[in-house]
Formats: C-alpha cells, sequence, structure tokens
C-alpha cells in the first residue's frame, strides 16, 4: 500500500516499495503560496502533458518515469510511477524572454543571475540566446532565490553544474522549437533533475507544463507590454491585483478566474499535443 511521504505545493509523493508515486493535484500555487481555490483538472493536464513532453525527450536525458497510474479512481489521469532519485539541490531555469523575476532583475542591475544581457530591453523581449539561471529549491510557503552559475558550482561541483546547464538548455531548446511550430512560445522553463544509484542525472519532477513554464501565444506576442499567458501568469495577476502581500493565507480565487485559468491549461494541452482534452 503506498505510503504518503510527502505534499508539495501541487503534487503529493507516496512510497511504494523502491519506487515513487507522483500524483499532481489541482492546487495552484503562486509565489510559492498554495491558494485555496484549485483549478479543476489541472492536475490531470500536468501529468498528461508531462508524459508526452517526457517521451519527445528521452533521446536528450533519461527521466524518471515507470508507468502512468489508473487506480485508484481518484489518481486516473493524474498520477505517475517513478525511480526514486537523489534529488540535486537547484531548482534549473532555462529563459529565452525576459519576463517575470528576470526583468525585475534586469531592470535593477542589468543582468540576470549574474549574466549580463544587453541594454534595452523590456518585459517580454527575446533574449539573444537562451540562458541558465537557477534557483535555490526553497520549503512550502517560502520563496526561491537566484543562483549565479558559480554558486551551482559550489553546491553541486563544477562538473555536475555543466551538466545540469547543458541539459536544462537543450531541453528548453527543443522544446521551444516544438512548441514554436505549434504557435506557442516558451519564455521560461523550470526542470529539476536527480541521480539514479548509477550516478546518472535523470530528469525528473514535471516537464514543460503551465505550472513549471511561461507560455504565450505566437501570434500576439509583443515586447513591451504583458503577454497573454496560457499558464498560471492569470491567477498571479488577480492575486498582485487584490493587494496581498504575497504571504500565507493566499487569497480565494473567484470562480470566473478559476475557470479562463483552467480553459488556458487545456488550451495549451491540445495546441502543442494536438489532442483533445
Amino acid at each position: 500500500m503506498p505510503t504518503l511521504v510527502h505534499s508539495g505545493k501541487v503534487r503529493d509523493v507516496y512510497r511504494d516499495g523502491e519506487e515513487l508515486i507522483l500524483v499532481a493535484s489541482d492546487r495552484v500555487s503562486v509565489y510559492d503560496v498554495v491558494l485555496p481555490t484549485p483549478v479543476p483538472d489541472k492536475g490531470r493536464v500536468l501529468t498528461r502533458l508531462s508524459l508526452w513532453w517526457f517521451s519527445l525527450l528521452k533521446d536528450l536525458v533519461p527521466n524518471h518515469v515507470i508507468a502512468a497510474v489508473s487506480e485508484p479512481d481518484e489518481w486516473a489521469g493524474r498520477a505517475v510511477r517513478c525511480r526514486a532519485l537523489d534529488m540535486v539541490p537547484v531548482e534549473c531555469v532555462a529563459r529565452g524572454y525576459l519576463s517575470g523575476s528576470a526583468r525585475a532583475e534586469y531592470d535593477r542591475s542589468g543582468t540576470v543571475c549574474g549574466i549580463e544581457l544587453p541594454p534595452g530591453l523590456v518585459e517580454g523581449s527575446r533574449l539573444p540566446a537562451p540562458i541558465f539561471t537557477p534557483t535555490t529549491k526553497a520549503p512550502l510557503g517560502e520563496h526561491d532565490s537566484a543562483l549565479t552559475f558559480d554558486e551551482v558550482v559550489e553546491r553541486v561541483g563544477a562538473d555536475v553544474a555543466a551538466d545540469l546547464r547543458r541539459l536544462t538548455l537543450e531541453v528548453y531548446s527543443r522544446g521551444s522549437e516544438i512548441a514554436a511550430a505549434r504557435g506557442i512560445i516558451i519564455a521560461d522553463t523550470k526542470l529539476e533533475f536527480g541521480f539514479d544509484p548509477a550516478g546518472s542525472l535523470i530528469l525528473a519532477d514535471e516537464v514543460l507544463t503551465p505550472d513549471s513554464s511561461r507560455f504565450w501565444p505566437a501570434d500576439d506576442w509583443a515586447p513591451g507590454r504583458p503577454q497573454r499567458p496560457f499558464d498560471k501568469q492569470m491567477v498571479r495577476d488577480w492575486a498582485v491585483s487584490t493587494g496581498w502581500n504575497k504571504q500565507p493565507p493566499g487569497p480565494a480565487v473567484p470562480a470566473d478566474v478559476v475557470a479562463a485559468t483552467r480553459a488556458r491549461y487545456v488550451e495549451a494541452y491540445e495546441r502543442l499535443t494536438g489532442l483533445p482534452f
């Protein structure tokens, strides 16, 4: 019988013998705070889309997936059986466009995670080339902090840091090409890696989903203004508009924002995969 070992912002992790089962909930978190209102079907979208991407990326990097889980009924479509890994203590972020916390840092210093960028960039600007902008892995309720590449080296060593940067940018590049052919810009994405018992780096958690990435419609992209998101940016924007201080507890999300967010998650899945949800 699987045993719950961790409940994260979105996923619950169960141990079943030597393996893990990851169950994606409908919880939504913004600014590292879980809001009290779920988004229906969100967990199923994240799981289906991750499985689709894992299959397309497996020639670049092995992943932790063993099989989808269909029982019990409440897990159907939202649970994945995985290999247990020794997780790397770094969130691996790739950015091809300037937005979010990266834009705020750029506006202050002209750099992102210690990487100097050209002057004159604005919200939504395409970067000269994708960059690796890692962060810490903060506990539930706390905020991730940006790391320079040298700080990643201090945490995991030079060879592992170089592999993390290379794999993160390769996954982002492959994902961006596939998404662009379907009319979606992946502005940035966050990946997680772990080591298997043989010491190989394995792609884990989720990959290229609306929770871990910023998706924008390519035909509506225009630097210098907020982009129309296919992800949870709508919830972020709504939460900020309430005057909320980004500290727990988060505000309850109104029904119209929930419905619009669900619709965008589903649209992102259908546009990317070409499959009906």
